[in-house]
């Protein structure tokens, strides 16, 4: 009861760390004036996950209030802010991040090993997912039309770019039966055609197509329609009668299907 967590938010690149009941987030080096928006309650249930220790993992973690707010070292600060919400400062945190971040392939790089399963060749670090470039087109297009600013739009156009590759070629596009275009979220060797992250790349298409206009939204209308061709063609190979399978391993590998959870 009225146990006491202290969030701490420090200048190095250590993701998260907790010990007793200190949290510790590494924000990196800052080295001129930026915006920075927490969700304190995440933060803290985040933090408490980590711990070893049964008596705090089975603490219900639903903070009451901040006692007290503490800045150490030399540095800045202004307008220090706590609110119930801060969805749009999170919305165009985020958004920024996206443009700051996207490489020269216009693309959002994971830089993590992906091991899809069995069967398939594992994904070095560096690869690009059509589900991440949908939802990233997604953001970039509602952030252009909350205020116009063409940097947004501009960003969101270069992210078709990995659509168009073969995953082979650093890309996202699988093909079906040679028939069938098909933006993976995992560029997998063979291909996996992942059912879901498929359909939130072409959400990402369809909202970028429908603002960037006839000449400047062309490529994304294509790729669109290329896709929801292949979806509609595709999409009987995921229904069992009483649900739908994740993704068509069954096909490619031979192996079992993999139901959707």
């Amino acid at each position: 009861k009225n146990q006491l967590f202290t969030v701490h938010y420090v200048s190095n690149t250590q993701l998260i760390a907790f010990k007793d009941r200190d949290i510790y987030y590494g924000i990196g080096p800052r080295t001129s004036w930026s915006t920075i928006t927490r969700d304190l309650v995440t933060d803290l249930r985040k933090g408490v996950g980590l711990s070893n220790t049964k008596a705090v993992k089975q603490t219900k973690i639903m903070p009451k209030k901040v006692v007290r707010l503490v800045a150490k070292g030399r540095g800045f600060l202004d307008n220090v802010t706590i609110s119930a919400t801060a969805h749009m400062a999170a919305f165009f945190a985020a958004s920024s991040w996206l443009v700051r971040n996207q490489d020269e392939r216009g693309g959002w790089p994971i830089m993590v090993t992906r091991k899809l399963g069995e069967g398939f060749k594992s994904l070095d670090p560096g690869w690009y997912s059509a589900m991440a470039q949908g939802q990233a087109i997604s953001t970039l297009v509602r952030a252009y039309l909350l205020t116009k600013d063409h940097t947004f739009l501009s960003s969101a156009l270069r992210a078709t770019a990995p659509y168009k590759l073969p995953s082979e070629q650093h890309g996202v596009k699988a093909v079906f039966m040679n028939r069938h275009d098909w933006y993976e979220e995992y560029p997998t060797s063979p291909s996996s055609f992942v059912l879901n992250g498929f359909m939130y790349s072409l959400i990402g298409l369809y909202d970028l197509k429908e603002t960037a206009g006839e000449k400047l939204g062309k490529e994304a209308r294509v790729l669109y329609e290329r896709g929801m061709e292949s979806l509609k063609a595709m999409l009987p190979l995921y229904d069992t009668g009483s649900g739908t399978i994740y993704d068509l391993r069954h096909f490619m590998l031979g192996t079992a299907p993999n139901l959707a959870r």
